[in-house]
């Protein structure tokens, strides 16, 4: 039995009878779609998925987006928030639509989050050609803007015949639902073949289940890392991300309680274990607690679970220390285990090799004086984020005081959102996590704009949450208008904007590589000097901006007394069942406390600048640590 249908309404109907199975877990792969509609897909997605909104409204919802790119933010947020067993579809039109989503999905990727893109395409049969918006290139007429998605996407093709659309379809869902190769997935649709019509096999429209791969720890190479472990006198774990989309963080939990083994966690795996939890010594790295780094630092078994072991997690590849550190890899993907010259890497799901693990570590624990050591790291670091938590009562407060008065105000259900500038490093270090899945920073790409997008695809995924999105001005000003989407769809998301009047992280790193805050102020330009180094700050009003977008706006004064109206603006905006943004001043100047990790940014060895040249003195020392291998 077949219907005769057009590749439209066969695609959609298609992803709208999706279905993920992780064990006990049964839930829609594709559970909505996102669309901007334009020339090149009005007609044929555009209508398909007006017909399904008409016939079987619930099958796969619409949902309007104000950008392209943030379109794939919402889709990647709503994924991380389900471990990676649903996401959301992004259709764009020709040219300019689909080159907006561009980011998005070298964001997706990178974080290896699934995210389902269908950007359209021009003409096929090229019986108008060239059309409207049609990227032209004299050396290959069949080169077109999707051909930009080929590097950045895990699974690329392009539907030329309407016949293709089965096999691409279905290889397209294998990827979004592999836990080692998922990422931006891109069917390209050219806009005469979205109307083409094709007759549709029934089966090809019926409900299709796709079960996640949870792949076994081969003997060997188990067996193998955990002799290395029982002869560790000094191990750390760093646990990433896949253990939280592996659901592993009870096991993770069960197995540092019964051996004794501290844990550091990248950026991804924020959550893994509760703050407070004996064995969690914070973020690692370049932004992490020294409590972790000074552990790393002489670690001689480093045991990595989940993690891409990317510069920052290493600090640059200067974190490990010890000369005959030995590294265990534990990864669903072989091209994240074999990182940095691993000899032991071990890949296999998470939560299997932890179980694995726990089983072949049963009586091992570490050392009562190593485990002395790590518990006064701990204590101290803790000591340290009280402090810094502490009002200072400046009229402009520091950025470790805001959240603290953010973390203060908040649930432990709650989920922050962050992802760019200074913010990330500062609640790496900072944050108190509370709950497996309540630390949200995107930090694989670390896309400046992502978080109001990315804060709806939390809220979308976890309606019973608050989330909470804390965004610098400069992020801000990015992809603000997705606020737009909050205020249509009655999404309640908390915004805490913070004013710096600049780009505040790389404001700091350009006075560390001897730039002097160039370019990083937002001034007015000084004629004289060509450049936006003068005194006079750009008279904007982020508040009135967001105001008029229709959401909630709370404004902090300077004062004494910020923290404490901060404290009072967070309750009300949870209280409210609105979306909400508060802004607050902040001082720039005032640093989190430093967690001796080093980030490799190459400084210039030849300047005419005093700045460059003492900075380069102190690069050269940095440098010096760095090692060409881990393992």
């Amino acid at each position: 039995m077949s219907r005769r249908m057009t590749v439209g309404q066969a695609l959609v109907e298609f992803l709208g009878h999706q279905w993920t199975v992780d064990g006990d877990v049964r839930e829609r792969t594709i559970p909505g779609v996102f669309g901007i509609f334009g020339h090149g897909n009005v007609a044929g997605l555009g209508q398909a998925i007006a017909q399904a909104n008409a016939l079987e409204p619930d099958m796969l919802p619409y949902h309007q987006a104000r950008n392209e790119q943030a379109m794939v933010h919402q889709a990647v947020g709503y994924a991380r928030m389900h471990r990676r067993r649903g996401t959301f579809a992004c259709a764009a039109s020709v040219g300019p639509g689909a080159a907006n989503m561009l980011t998005g999905a070298a964001l997706a990727t990178s974080n290896r989050l699934p995210a389902l893109l269908l950007p359209s395409d021009t003409f096929a049969t090229r019986v108008s050609d060239p059309v409207l918006q049609q990227l032209e290139m004299p050396h290959d007429t069949s080169v077109q803007v999707t051909d930009a998605f080929r590097p950045l996407s895990k699974f690329f093709d392009r539907v030329d015949r309407p016949e293709q659309l089965f096999s691409i379809a279905l290889a397209a869902m294998r990827v979004l639902t592999d836990p080692a190769e998922t990422g931006a997935v891109t069917i390209a649709l050219p806009e005469d073949v979205q109307a083409e019509v094709l007759d549709v096999p029934e089966e090809f429209l019926a409900d299709r289940e796709w079960h996640i791969r949870r792949p076994l720890a081969e003997h060997g190479p188990i067996e193998r890392a955990a002799a290395a472990i029982r002869g560790a006198q000094k191990p750390i774990i760093v646990a990433g991300g896949g253990v939280l989309y592996a659901g592993a963080e009870n096991d993770l939990r069960d197995l540092v309680e019964h051996t004794g083994i501290p844990v550091g966690t990248s950026q991804a795996g924020g959550g893994v274990l509760a703050w407070d939890h004996a064995q969690n010594l914070g973020g690692i790295g370049a932004t992490g607690t020294t409590a972790a780094n000074r552990i790393a630092e002489q670690a001689d078994v480093v045991i990595g679970i989940g993690t891409r072991y990317s510069d920052f997690t290493t600090a640059s590849r200067t974190a490990f220390q010890n000369p005959d550190v030995t590294f265990v890899n534990i990864n669903v993907a072989s091209f994240d285990a074999y990182k940095h010259g691993s000899q032991l890497p071990v890949i296999a799901d998470a939560g299997e090799a932890l179980r694995s693990l726990r089983t072949l570590l049963d009586g091992h624990r570490v050392s009562d004086e190593f485990a002395t050591r790590v518990a006064d790291e701990k204590k101290a670091w803790d000591a340290v984020v009280d402090a810094a938590f502490e009002p200072t009562g400046a009229e402009l407060p520091g950025q470790s005081e805001i959240i603290g008065a953010v973390q203060g105000a908040s649930d432990p259900r709650d989920v922050i959102v962050q992802a760019a500038g200074s913010l990330p490093g500062d609640l790496h270090k900072l944050w108190r996590v509370r709950d497996a899945l309540g630390y949200h920073v995107e930090y694989a790409f670390s896309c400046m704009g992502y978080e109001i997008a990315g804060g709806l695809g939390v809220r979308r995924g976890a309606p019973d949450r608050d989330v909470i999105v804390m965004v610098g001005d400069g992020s801000y000003l990015m992809l603000h208008t997705e606020l737009v989407t909050a205020v249509a769809e009655g999404l309640k998301i908390i915004v805490i904007i913070v004013q710096n009047h600049g780009y505040a992280s790389i404001g700091a790193l350009s006075e560390t590589t001897g730039s002097q805050r160039f370019g990083t102020k937002y001034r007015t330009l000084d004629e004289s000097a060509r450049n936006f180094q003068g005194d006079e700050v750009l008279p904007i009003d982020l508040a009135a901006n967001a105001r008029s977008y229709g959401v909630d706006v709370i404004e902090v004064d300077p004062s004494a007394s910020a923290i404490d109206d901060l404290k009072q603006a967070i309750a009300a905006a949870k209280a409210s069942d609105r979306s909400t943004v508060i802004h607050i001043n902040s001082n720039p100047l005032d640093y989190a406390p430093d967690g001796e990790g080093w980030w490799d940014v190459p400084v210039a060895p030849v300047s005419e600048l005093e700045s460059t040249q003492t900075a380069y003195d102190e690069y050269l020392v940095d440098k010096a640590r760095q090692k060409p291998l881990l393992g």
